[in-house]
């Protein structure tokens, strides 16, 4: 499915304020509600709209340090891939995980309370992943810029 500028603008604002009802993003739009609801459905049952979630403020929940984690394997071969990425995915700090070309073979972004929170988090978790050979932590010391909405 192609996308329209209709639904362009339909993910532009669902992207930035999901919770709005549909007669207002139908106005927003330019579009009648039925039009707009059947537009959004299309949407979500073609895989364009994956979820809606509420985005916390990490500060107010205890959260306020950001760490970003270059790790390079000792090999990559699949099934030392594979069992990384099985550990990594179940430790609860981590926020996002991507397989990297370069230097690092993975880059994790890593949110903890503070230096020590994050102490703990090494030492229960990453000094544990499966086929590390190096780790390289870099810890954000403000966030400059930060969206979730994708460039439609």
């Amino acid at each position: 499915m192609q996308l329209d500028e209709t639904d362009r603008r339909i993910l532009k604002v669902l992207q930035r304020r999901g919770r709005i009802s549909n007669a207002e993003l139908a106005e927003q739009v330019n579009l009648s509600a039925s039009a707009c609801h059947r537009r959004v459905q299309r949407l979500e049952a073609d895989g364009f709209i994956r979820d809606y979630v509420a985005l916390l403020n990490p500060k107010k929940i205890g959260l306020p340090t950001t760490v970003f984690v270059e790790i390079t394997l000792s090999t990559q071969a699949d099934e030392v891939l594979e069992a990384f990425e099985a550990a990594v995915s179940r430790i609860p700090d981590v926020l996002e995980c991507h397989l990297m070309a370069g230097t690092a073979d993975y880059i994790l972004k890593i949110v903890a309370e503070d230096t020590e929170d994050f102490a703990r988090i090494h030492r229960q978790y990453l000094t544990r992943l499966p086929g590390v050979a190096q780790m390289q932590s870099s810890f954000a010391l403000r966030t400059v810029f930060k969206t979730t909405a994708l460039p439609v």
